[in-house]
Protein backbone atom coordinates (compact mmCIF):
# COMPACT_ATOMS: atom_id res chain seq x y z
CA UNK A 1 0.00 0.00 0.00
CA UNK A 2 1.47 3.27 -1.03
CA UNK A 3 0.46 6.21 0.32
CA UNK A 4 0.45 9.79 -1.57
CA UNK A 5 0.05 12.21 0.64
CA UNK A 6 2.87 14.47 2.49
CA UNK A 7 0.32 16.20 4.74
CA UNK A 8 -0.27 14.98 7.78
CA UNK A 9 -4.23 15.75 7.64
CA UNK A 10 -4.69 18.36 10.51
CA UNK A 11 -7.89 17.72 10.41
CA UNK A 12 -7.62 14.50 12.04
CA UNK A 13 -5.60 15.34 14.85
CA UNK A 14 -7.95 18.39 15.54
CA UNK A 15 -10.90 15.92 16.07
CA UNK A 16 -12.38 15.44 19.69
CA UNK A 17 -10.74 11.96 20.41
CA UNK A 18 -7.63 13.25 20.21
CA UNK A 19 -8.15 16.88 21.87
CA UNK A 20 -10.54 15.10 24.60
CA UNK A 21 -7.73 12.88 25.51
CA UNK A 22 -4.56 15.50 25.79
CA UNK A 23 -7.21 17.47 27.86
CA UNK A 24 -7.80 14.77 30.48
CA UNK A 25 -3.81 13.63 30.31
CA UNK A 26 -5.22 10.36 29.53
CA UNK A 27 -6.46 7.42 27.48
CA UNK A 28 -7.57 5.35 26.59
CA UNK A 29 -6.87 6.18 22.81
CA UNK A 30 -6.00 4.33 19.78
CA UNK A 31 -5.17 4.17 16.39
CA UNK A 32 -7.36 2.11 14.05
CA UNK A 33 -6.81 0.46 10.28
CA UNK A 34 -10.03 -0.19 8.65
CA UNK A 35 -9.28 -3.35 8.63
CA UNK A 36 -9.36 -4.00 12.51
CA UNK A 37 -5.45 -3.65 13.44
CA UNK A 38 -5.55 -1.40 16.99
CA UNK A 39 -2.45 0.45 18.08
CA UNK A 40 -2.74 1.85 21.63
CA UNK A 41 -1.39 5.33 21.93
CA UNK A 42 0.61 6.32 24.89
CA UNK A 43 -1.02 9.46 25.90
CA UNK A 44 -0.20 9.04 29.74
CA UNK A 45 3.53 8.96 29.07
CA UNK A 46 2.88 11.94 26.66
CA UNK A 47 1.45 14.40 29.20
CA UNK A 48 4.08 12.93 31.73
CA UNK A 49 7.34 14.09 32.84
CA UNK A 50 10.08 12.68 30.65
CA UNK A 51 10.63 9.21 31.38
CA UNK A 52 14.00 7.27 30.96
CA UNK A 53 14.05 6.81 27.78
CA UNK A 54 13.55 10.47 26.88
CA UNK A 55 16.62 11.44 29.12
CA UNK A 56 18.35 9.92 26.07
CA UNK A 57 16.96 11.52 23.69
CA UNK A 58 17.20 14.95 25.50
CA UNK A 59 20.51 13.99 26.68
CA UNK A 60 21.71 14.00 22.73
CA UNK A 61 20.08 17.52 21.69
CA UNK A 62 22.54 19.86 20.83
CA UNK A 63 22.14 23.43 19.52
CA UNK A 64 18.55 24.85 19.42
CA UNK A 65 16.09 21.97 18.74
CA UNK A 66 13.07 21.58 16.97
CA UNK A 67 10.31 18.77 17.87
CA UNK A 68 8.19 17.79 15.37
CA UNK A 69 4.48 16.87 16.26
CA UNK A 70 5.66 18.23 20.03
CA UNK A 71 1.74 17.10 21.60
CA UNK A 72 1.63 18.10 24.82
CA UNK A 73 5.52 19.11 25.13
CA UNK A 74 7.21 16.90 27.40
CA UNK A 75 10.60 17.58 25.92
CA UNK A 76 10.38 20.84 24.87
CA UNK A 77 9.23 21.92 28.68
CA UNK A 78 11.93 19.78 29.68
CA UNK A 79 14.56 21.38 26.91
CA UNK A 80 13.69 25.13 28.54
CA UNK A 81 14.14 23.88 31.80
CA UNK A 82 17.97 23.11 31.36
CA UNK A 83 18.00 26.53 29.37
CA UNK A 84 18.31 24.74 25.57
CA UNK A 85 16.34 26.95 23.04
CA UNK A 86 13.46 24.40 21.71
CA UNK A 87 10.70 25.08 19.83
CA UNK A 88 7.47 22.77 19.35
CA UNK A 89 4.73 22.40 16.36
CA UNK A 90 2.05 20.48 16.46
CA UNK A 91 -1.23 20.66 14.34
CA UNK A 92 -3.09 20.11 17.22
CA UNK A 93 -4.37 23.41 19.43
CA UNK A 94 -4.70 21.59 22.59
CA UNK A 95 -1.47 20.14 22.28
CA UNK A 96 0.13 23.83 21.98
CA UNK A 97 -1.72 24.89 24.66
CA UNK A 98 -0.73 22.57 26.89
CA UNK A 99 3.40 22.97 26.02
CA UNK A 100 3.02 26.48 26.90
CA UNK A 101 1.78 26.01 29.87
CA UNK A 102 4.14 23.04 30.74
CA UNK A 103 7.01 25.87 30.41
CA UNK A 104 7.42 25.22 26.49
CA UNK A 105 7.43 27.16 23.14
CA UNK A 106 5.15 26.17 20.56
CA UNK A 107 2.91 26.70 17.62
CA UNK A 108 0.00 25.17 15.69
CA UNK A 109 1.47 24.34 12.37
CA UNK A 110 2.20 21.95 10.21
CA UNK A 111 5.69 20.86 9.72
CA UNK A 112 5.29 21.17 5.89
CA UNK A 113 4.60 24.80 6.61
CA UNK A 114 7.23 27.14 6.76
CA UNK A 115 8.82 27.64 9.87
CA UNK A 116 10.87 29.68 12.36
CA UNK A 117 15.03 29.34 11.76
CA UNK A 118 14.66 27.00 8.60
CA UNK A 119 17.98 25.23 7.67
CA UNK A 120 19.17 26.40 10.98
CA UNK A 121 17.87 23.65 14.01
CA UNK A 122 21.03 21.82 15.69
CA UNK A 123 18.57 18.94 16.59
CA UNK A 124 15.61 17.86 15.07
CA UNK A 125 13.05 15.43 17.00
CA UNK A 126 10.74 12.95 15.08
CA UNK A 127 9.40 11.09 18.71
CA UNK A 128 6.50 9.11 20.02
CA UNK A 129 6.00 7.63 16.20
CA UNK A 130 6.52 10.90 14.32
CA UNK A 131 7.91 9.26 12.01
CA UNK A 132 4.72 8.35 10.58
CA UNK A 133 3.45 12.30 9.67
CA UNK A 134 1.97 11.82 6.77
CA UNK A 135 2.53 8.48 5.99
CA UNK A 136 5.34 9.61 3.69
CA UNK A 137 8.48 9.38 5.64
CA UNK A 138 10.55 9.98 2.45
CA UNK A 139 8.81 13.27 1.98
CA UNK A 140 9.33 14.13 6.24
CA UNK A 141 12.96 13.31 6.46
CA UNK A 142 13.40 15.78 3.30
CA UNK A 143 11.68 18.42 5.03
CA UNK A 144 13.60 17.74 7.69
CA UNK A 145 16.78 18.01 6.38
CA UNK A 146 15.72 21.62 4.95
CA UNK A 147 15.06 22.38 8.75
CA UNK A 148 18.04 21.63 10.17
CA UNK A 149 21.71 22.91 10.27
CA UNK A 150 24.84 21.78 8.24
CA UNK A 151 26.04 18.78 10.44
CA UNK A 152 22.87 18.42 12.30
CA UNK A 153 20.94 15.95 13.81
CA UNK A 154 18.03 13.78 13.34
CA UNK A 155 16.69 11.82 16.63
CA UNK A 156 14.00 9.34 15.24
CA UNK A 157 11.70 6.97 17.48
CA UNK A 158 11.44 3.80 14.94
CA UNK A 159 8.61 1.08 15.85
CA UNK A 160 10.19 -1.64 18.03
CA UNK A 161 9.62 -4.71 15.09
CA UNK A 162 11.09 -4.98 11.49
CA UNK A 163 7.66 -2.70 10.13
CA UNK A 164 7.78 -0.70 6.97
CA UNK A 165 4.48 0.30 6.29
CA UNK A 166 2.28 3.04 5.19
CA UNK A 167 -1.44 2.24 6.48
CA UNK A 168 -4.87 4.48 6.46
CA UNK A 169 -5.76 5.36 9.97
CA UNK A 170 -7.97 6.82 11.90
CA UNK A 171 -8.11 7.99 15.84
CA UNK A 172 -10.61 6.90 18.38
CA UNK A 173 -11.13 6.54 22.05
CA UNK A 174 -12.95 3.14 22.61
CA UNK A 175 -16.38 4.36 23.23
CA UNK A 176 -17.30 4.91 19.85
CA UNK A 177 -15.50 8.05 19.20
CA UNK A 178 -13.54 8.46 16.29
CA UNK A 179 -11.66 11.11 13.99
CA UNK A 180 -11.00 11.35 10.08
CA UNK A 181 -9.23 8.98 8.16
CA UNK A 182 -5.48 9.67 7.19
CA UNK A 183 -2.27 7.89 5.85
CA UNK A 184 0.09 7.14 8.49
CA UNK A 185 3.48 5.44 8.52
CA UNK A 186 5.16 2.57 10.37
CA UNK A 187 9.24 2.03 10.71
CA UNK A 188 11.53 -0.05 12.31
CA UNK A 189 15.47 0.45 12.37
CA UNK A 190 16.53 -1.37 9.10
CA UNK A 191 13.58 0.66 7.29
CA UNK A 192 14.21 4.27 8.42
CA UNK A 193 17.82 3.75 8.08
CA UNK A 194 17.55 2.85 4.57
CA UNK A 195 14.72 5.75 3.99
CA UNK A 196 17.10 7.97 5.84
CA UNK A 197 20.37 7.34 3.42
CA UNK A 198 17.96 7.66 0.22
CA UNK A 199 17.18 11.20 1.69
CA UNK A 200 20.53 12.66 2.28
CA UNK A 201 20.70 11.48 5.91
CA UNK A 202 23.90 8.96 7.79
CA UNK A 203 22.74 6.89 10.85
CA UNK A 204 25.46 7.10 13.34
CA UNK A 205 23.62 6.06 16.45
CA UNK A 206 21.02 3.41 17.50
CA UNK A 207 20.23 2.94 20.89
CA UNK A 208 17.54 1.14 22.95
CA UNK A 209 16.14 2.52 26.23
CA UNK A 210 12.91 1.17 28.78
CA UNK A 211 11.68 -1.10 25.53
CA UNK A 212 11.66 1.78 23.72
CA UNK A 213 13.89 1.76 19.62
CA UNK A 214 15.84 5.29 18.48
CA UNK A 215 18.01 5.80 15.50
CA UNK A 216 20.50 8.88 15.20
CA UNK A 217 21.09 10.77 12.12
CA UNK A 218 23.53 13.63 10.55
CA UNK A 219 23.22 15.29 7.09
Amino acid sequence: MTAQLTEPAPQAWQADPYADALRAGQGPLYLRRHDGWLLPLEVERWCAEPDAADETVLNRCTGPVLDIGCGPGRLVAALAGRGQAALGVDVTPEAVARTVRAGGSALCRSVFDPLPREGGWGTVLLIDGNIGIGGDPTALLRRAAELTAPGGSLLVEVATADVDERVEVYVEDGTGGRGASFWWARLGTRALCTGAEAAGWTPYDIWQAAGRHFVALTR
